[in-house]
């Protein structure tokens, strides 16, 4: 008998039909023996509903009453799955975040986890039943309600079963695991075994939708199994684990992008100390996060500084790089909203060469111009032109010969 943690998102509890799947599945590993612990996001468009809701009435609405109104779509969830498992002759209960006690910090619609008190979880299972419990939320200190941010749900899930000692935390989704490749761009993308959390969480870092990254560092950290599988059909998923240092690693795991970048470049910037604290200083103070940074030296005493931003972001740090630039002497500032970022993740990075030079002769070969480079230990990122996105992953995806049965 093995103790299971499982997440529902908010597709997989989208109606009333679907809710009755859920049960379904719950009720099937109940039978096979184990105990179980179910986390559950509210009803998909809820959120949005309530947000719009709140809005309606307060443009500004205050972050701690957002968080009490946000939590109630979890809530209905809870109590409806535990309704449906009833009705089929499952014993269950539901459990908001403050009656499980997941503690966290005050800051509203951005909490982080701070501690959990699994008795009364384990009280529930030692009495046979299901326990259910409102992904999403927690309480502070002072008895507030909190929320952990959009995707908090898996947070809360991996949290679980870091606190119970999990045999495996499981994650259902509407895709039936980790590919490597978006499906959509490349047909021919094959879905993974496995992956390790570090190549996770690059990926998730990266652009990859599957799972949260916050969800992945907290599985790393507390070494909790991790299985993306689909609510929809049956199969293995993906299990996220430790690296399997028995078995020769894979060069290349997948290939991750992102559309959602910027690049600004500030060109005639005298080279002197403090320089660079000059142009990142302010970004940082106006909560901008800077992703890609190089930085070139010409020979008449001048450098040029280019870095990437978020997109949403693009617009704002322009207008403050106007007035920065004008300070430091600089000759111009310039940027770009049309480009994307394309990465190879592997942990067999780490004992192969020529992985980069594979992948910048296959782009070349296609005509696609690299803007900029980024490497790690297992991740080489490149940023391209936005529409050469797409034919970009189908090459790398060819090239590493990823749609086959082994790499």
């Amino acid at each position: 008998m093995a103790l299971i943690v499982q997440k529902y998102g908010g597709t997989s509890m989208g109606s009333p039909e679907r809710i009755g799947a859920v049960a379904e599945r719950v009720g099937r590993a109940r039978a096979e023996g184990h105990q179980v612990v179910v986390v559950v996001s509210a009803m998909s468009g809820e959120t949005d509903r309530l947000i719009k809701l709140a809005r309606s009435v307060n443009p500004q609405p205050p972050v701690r009453e957002m968080d009490v109104l946000l939590a109630t779509g979890e809530q209905a969830s809870i109590a409806l799955l535990a309704m449906a498992l009833a009705g089929r002759g499952v014993p269950a209960r539901s459990f908001t975040g403050g009656q499980v006690h997941i503690l966290t910090d005050s800051a509203h619609s951005k909490a982080r986890i701070l501690d959990i008190d699994d008795r009364r979880l384990r009280a529930s299972l030692s009495a046979g039943e299901v326990a259910v419990v409102a992904g999403f939320q927690g309480v502070d200190q002072d008895g507030s309600i909190t929320t952990l941010g959009r995707g908090g749900s898996d947070t809360t899930a991996v949290a679980l079963a870091a606190a119970l000692k999990a045999d495996e935390c499981q994650i259902y989704t509407d895709v039936d695991g980790v590919y490597t490749t978006d499906p959509r761009v490349e047909p021919r993308a094959r879905r993974l075994d496995r992956i390790t959390f570090e190549e996770m969480l690059e990926m998730a870092s990266l652009g990859a939708k599957v799972l949260q990254i916050r969800s992945v560092e907290f599985a790393g950290k507390y070494k909790v199994p991790l299985r993306v599988l689909s609510s929809f059909v049956d199969g293995p998923g993906t299990l996220i684990t430790l690296e399997d240092h028995g078995v020769e690693d894979p060069l290349i795991s997948g290939i991750a992008f992102n559309r959602d970048e910027a690049q600004i470049t500030v060109a005639g910037i005298p080279d002197r100390p403090g320089v660079a604290s000059a142009i990142f200083g302010p970004i940082a103070k106006a909560n901008i996060e800077i992703d890609v940074i190089v930085q070139s030296i010409g020979q008449d005493g001048l450098t040029t500084m280019s870095f990437t931003v978020h997109r949403n972001d693009y617009p704002a740090a322009m207008a403050l790089l106007a007035g920065v630039a004008a300070e430091l002497g600089a000759r111009s500032v310039g940027g770009d909203d049309q480009i994307a970022k394309i990465s190879l993740v592997g942990v067999g990075m780490r004992s192969h060469a020529g992985v980069a030079a594979a992948m910048f002769d296959a782009l070349a070969a296609e005509g696609i111009n690299i803007r900029m480079i980024s490497t790690s230990e297992i991740k080489i990122s490149v940023i391209v032109d936005e529409k050469y996105v797409e034919l970009a992953v189908r090459t790398l995806h060819e090239a590493f010969s990823l749609a086959g049965a082994g790499v």
